[in-house]
């Protein structure tokens, strides 16, 4: 640990500026590509369904006004989230887990990883934090200067740590985790049934080509449907898997970093310390109104530094609601009534 910790907030000297931000400003624009490689295809399948399918070929009005409706009531949904899933407001890791100078003096001149757990020990003793490295010690980012609430990781593509980090996905240019992870899944979950809806609506016209009985009154409009047919399976393929694959996550309360290691408590390393069972995982995510839960609105809970853990993981100290504020008081309560402490009577959730 001696030999990780040090002060990243100096510059390599020698650097020119210019080039630094013109480095700074290419990588921004190239980080954009996957974005407008996606909005490209949907803007072409726009054309391609509703221009060449619904216009020019379906004949009859009843079922060109049925198509259209649906087909754009499962646009403008998946294009929301979409939207929301890019733009979300990924707040910073709160000042309190950041190391004050005098703190981060003693850490750097620390002559041993000893000296150095201790200092972190000492700093993170009052932060609700109930993971721990590999090794047993608090984990820390060395790069911002914090130590890491649960479930939080650093994005080396962000540059900052983020919370209840799930993965840096380029086809959206940010980070998916707590503050738009909910966001995220109704992005896949629209964008598949958008998908399969162009398939299943493209289909008989496929099969009407593969025939030769298209005819010739379409012209090469005939070949954008045919095509919309493709890109549509193809891609509702690859999202009906990764939707699928994240359905599982949300079902059992993990993240993806998460599935690929398990988080370490003191107790040593749980793939489930965070699952509380699949319904209080899945209102984690989506929230406690029914309505909202299929609207790109944030319901989550929580405040994405403390999460609900099994018994056997929880804090010997923990805040109660009467020291929490505003929309917190409900989340906490609700934490104590699902995990009560030993020799804590309290009413169960029904």
């Amino acid at each position: 640990m001696a030999s990780s910790i040090q002060n990243n907030r100096v510059s390599a000297p020698g650097y020119c500026v210019c080039c630094r931000v013109c480095n700074m400003w290419c990588w921004r624009a190239f980080k954009w590509l996957p974005v407008l490689l996606i909005v490209s295809i949907v803007t072409w399948s726009y054309y391609a369904y509703v221009i060449q399918l619904c216009f020019f070929t379906i004949e009859s009005t009843v079922q060109q006004c049925v198509y259209w409706v649906l087909y754009h009531i499962l646009l403008m949904m998946f294009a929301w989230s979409y939207w929301r899933t890019i733009f979300a407001d990924i707040k910073p890791i709160p000042d309190k887990y950041k190391l004050p100078d005098e703190e981060l003096e003693k850490l750097l001149s620390a002559e041993s990883e000893d000296a150095q757990r201790t200092i972190l020990e000492n700093f993170a003793k009052d932060l609700p934090i109930v993971t721990r490295t590999m090794s047993g010690s608090v984990r820390y980012c060395n790069r911002c200067v914090l130590v890491k609430p649960d479930r939080a990781h650093h994005c080396s593509i962000c540059s900052r740590c983020v919370l209840k980090m799930d993965h840096h996905c380029p086809w959206v240019n940010n980070c998916v985790c707590f503050h738009n992870y909910k966001f995220f899944m109704l992005f896949l979950g629209y964008a598949l049934l958008y998908c399969l809806f162009i398939m299943s609506t493209c289909l008989p016209y496929f099969i009407r080509f593969w025939k030769g009985d298209f005819g010739t009154a379409a012209s090469a409009g005939r070949y954008h449907i045919v095509f919309a047919f493709f890109v549509s399976l193809m891609f509702a393929i690859s999202l009906g898997s990764l939707f699928g694959y994240h359905c599982y996550l949300v079902a059992n309360n993990r993240t993806t970093l998460e599935a690929f290691r398990a988080p370490m408590f003191r107790s040593g390393a749980d793939k489930n310390g965070f699952s509380m069972g699949a319904y209080n995982n899945f209102k984690e995510v989506f929230g406690t109104s029914p309505n909202l839960w299929m609207l790109p609105v944030f319901t989550s809970l929580g405040d994405g530094c403390e999460f609900p853990v099994r018994r056997e993981h929880q804090l010997q100290t923990f805040t109660t609601p009467q020291e929490t504020n505003g929309a917190e008081v409900g989340y906490e309560t609700e934490r104590w009534r699902l995990f009560p402490r030993k020799g804590r009577t309290v009413p169960q959730i029904v």
